[in-house]
């Protein structure tokens, strides 16, 4: 016969309870990455998972500088992946990375796409100046990774000016192809890893030299409550299995 006072066995299962939702909780990542990343970074996610059973990562896709200010206000970020190493500097300088977790994992390439229907493709960039080409998107600058490696291409290509009010400016690299699959816009300045998922309404007309490479960092959030899976999970991106997984969605090692 039980004759454990019935109180007590609640209060028990209830400790039990609570420990199981805490350890649960500790499997739990958020990881906040750059809107580039979304199909491969979704691939990623589930080959962790399925390599570490009871482990659950929720993503949030965005723009680099968006994502940034949301660790900024607070947002519960576990992991943060930008598509420049600038927005993570500015990340790094506001002490919001923890200690010897950022590391590069991924490099890409800047390419000018136009709609699939379009009579005819921009041989070169100055090729955009000719009146054929009115509405020209990339991203914010101020705010979207892409966007800023495009200024500043178009300003070592002496196109500033002349490109200055056919801007039409996205949200991210991911509403800058959705307008020129769309066709709303002429030509658009994307990475490549992008353009190749709507290659049946966009199509490649040139690469685009950068200033500087197109390098994506990823770190730990100094706040995380889940350290060792950020950690754990940072290392996967870096492993071969996840390097495999980027290069299958077009990314290059860093």
């Amino acid at each position: 016969m039980n004759t454990t006072p019935r109180w007590l066995q609640k209060a028990t299962l209830l400790a039990v309870f609570s420990l199981g939702s805490v350890a649960l909780h500790a499997q739990e990542l958020v990881v906040s990455a750059a809107a580039s990343l979304t199909n491969a970074f979704q691939a990623v996610g589930q080959a962790y998972e399925k390599a570490h059973p009871g482990a659950k990562v929720t993503f949030n896709f965005a723009a680099s500088g968006p994502l940034l200010a949301q660790i900024q206000q607070g947002a519960p970020v576990d992991v943060f992946a930008s598509a420049d190493q600038e927005t993570m500097d500015r990340a790094a300088k506001a002490n919001l990375l923890a200690e010897g977790t950022r590391d590069d994992f991924a490099r890409n390439t800047l390419v000018l796409i136009v709609p699939a229907s379009a009579a005819a493709s921009p041989a070169k960039l100055s090729d955009l100046s000719d009146a054929a080409y009115k509405r020209i998107s990339t991203g914010t600058p101020s705010s979207v990774p892409v966007g800023r490696y495009t200024m500043a291409s178009v300003q070592e290509a002496g196109l500033t000016a002349a490109l200055e009010p056919k801007w039409i400016y996205g949200e991210s690299v991911r509403q800058v192809l959705n307008y020129v699959a769309r066709a709303e816009v002429d030509a658009g300045f994307v990475y490549r890893t992008d353009a190749l998922i709507e290659r049946d309404k966009t199509r490649i007309a040139l690469t685009v030299p950068t200033t500087t490479p197109v390098s994506y960092p990823i770190a730990q959030i100094a706040s995380s409550k889940n350290a060792a899976v950020g950690k754990d999970f940072i290392a996967f991106v870096r492993s071969t299995a996840g390097q495999q997984i980027l290069d299958g969605f077009g990314f290059s090692k860093p």
